[in-house]
């Protein structure tokens, strides 16, 4: 089996990982999801890299999940004819919708709402925050500046709107051809860039339903008006990931790590996965060893009870991809065998729990008070699994279903074990089958305790209702 801490990795795919010796050693190096980056890339490109992950997952007789990340509204730059321009403190730039070359007196920008959207005293940034400029005047076609924070500009580079709410949507042409993409090669989630609001996760919902998809949507916090409504987009989504990258371009610095420890809370409270993600162990893009900031970066997201850590440019660009994702590894594995994981574990934030969530909440407590080994769980959506999951129990959890894309999906959940399992008629058959799927995986031996939960009769979708302690070996 490989390497799996309960906190889940997740590498971005690219040309660095393109091979099948890289990608075999980022599976058993502990990679949990495989992300592919529309940004970037064609589909001809994406679809060989999926169909690679998946062969070599089968010949590693594991399972990776699938994470498409849609592009979103991100504003660029347009071409400059001498690869790249320096902008000078105190100089006039113009941001234009007409077709022009890149040159020091202006740029293309590809958001034709761009002049309408924005007014004299405006701050835009580019490049990531590096250069900052300040509107002056508009036309129809032209936003004119001043140049505040000089530097250097590459063709293709983003652009941030602090302050400026855009009437855009949320998917672009671009978007949903890669989201049919995504549909069309059975994806387990769909990242959506640059959430706003509720209604924007709820655009992809709906667009997905009219093509008989219902895949899992990640929403990405990364604007600062995503932060302040983040209730009703945890409500909408299945899923958040901290996008820290932009979110640290328009929220102040300091600001972010107190966002990030909000945001993963709040998605801890309701049982729907976190991803942390942005420039974790960025100095392995040319290193082979982190700082020792970013390793405690790493470690904190961990006991702050992020569900999963994210590789970017690490494992898709970087000189060391598999060594970045086992270093990520070895992190998770010491913060959680720490004394000061285990203070964090089973803390959560109260709330109305659902029948299925006070079971979560018992078998976790039974387990600790019984010693159990293992919490054997059925479940067929993975809500169940993932109610338990939510309380960060110091038992491993192990999650048994007959459903195969519930358990591709649920390798992104802190903590979880899976197997696929037949299909049953009664529950002591699931029960039979999960005991004996935990003995195979090594997970449990004859003699140890085991929790199992489940709901009975079997095969009712949402009825989990029963916990039970058993001894493995012992007929019940």
């Amino acid at each position: 089996m490989k390497t799996q801490p309960r906190t889940r990795t997740v590498c971005t795919l690219g040309p660095a990982s393109d091979s099948d010796e890289i990608v075999r050693g980022l599976i058993r190096a502990g990679m949990d999801v495989a992300r592919f980056n529309f940004s970037h890339g064609d589909h001809a490109t994406h679809a060989a890299r999926l169909a690679r992950v998946r062969r070599l997952a089968r010949e590693e007789r594991t399972l990776v999940a699938l994470l498409g990340d849609l592009q979103g509204p991100k504003i660029r730059v347009g071409a400059i004819a001498r690869g790249a321009i320096q902008l000078t403190p105190g100089a006039a730039f113009t941001l234009t919708t007409r077709a022009v070359d890149g040159s020091p007196e202006g740029i293309h920008i590809d958001l034709p709402e761009l002049p309408q959207a924005v007014r004299a005293g405006d701050r835009i940034l580019l490049v990531d925050g590096l250069l900052e400029l300040q509107v002056v005047a508009t036309n129809v076609t032209d936003v004119r500046t001043r140049v505040i924070t000089g530097g250097e500009l590459k063709p293709r580079q983003g652009v941030n709107l602090p302050g400026v709410s855009l009437k855009i949507s949320a998917l672009s042409a671009k978007d949903r051809a890669d989201a049919a993409f995504a549909v069309a090669h059975d994806l387990d989630y769909l990242a959506l860039s640059f959430v706003r609001s509720a209604n924007d996760v709820i655009e992809l919902r709906q667009w997905l339903a009219t093509r008989g998809a219902a895949i899992p949507i990640i929403a990405k916090i990364e604007k600062p008006e995503a932060v302040e409504r983040i209730d009703a987009i945890l409500d909408a989504s299945d899923g958040v990931m901290v996008a820290r990258g932009d979110l640290g371009v328009e929220l102040s610095v300091e600001q972010v790590p107190l966002a990030q420890k909000m945001i993963i809370r709040k998605a801890n409270a309701l049982g729907k996965p976190v991803i942390t993600a942005t420039q974790m162990l960025e100095s392995m893009i040319e290193n082979p060893r982190p700082t020792r900031a970013e390793a405690s970066d790493v470690a904190n997201a961990i006991l702050d009870g992020t569900d999963a850590v994210m590789l970017s440019g690490e494992t898709a660009v970087g000189k060391y991809p598999v060594a970045a994702a086992q270093t990520m590894a070895r992190i998770a594995d010491a913060v959680e065998a720490s004394r000061q994981f285990e203070s964090c574990a089973r803390k959560f934030d109260s709330a109305a729990m659902s029948v299925t969530d006070a079971i979560g909440d018992a078998t976790c407590e039974i387990a600790e008070q019984v010693g159990a080994r293992l919490i054997i769980t059925s479940t067929f959506s993975g809500f169940t699994a993932r109610m338990i999951s939510r309380h960060r129990p110091l038992t491993r959890i192990f999650a048994v279903t007959a459903n195969e894309k519930t358990q591709r999906q649920l390798a992104l959940v802190w903590g979880i074990y899976s197997a696929r399992i037949a299909r049953a008629e009664t529950t002591e058959e699931i029960v039979a089958q999960g005991i004996a799927a935990a003995l195979a995986q090594g997970l449990v031996q004859a003699g140890d305790r085991v929790v199992i939960t489940g709901g009975a009769p079997a095969g009712i979708a949402g009825r989990t209702n029963m916990i039970q302690v058993r001894v493995v070996g012992e007929t019940a």
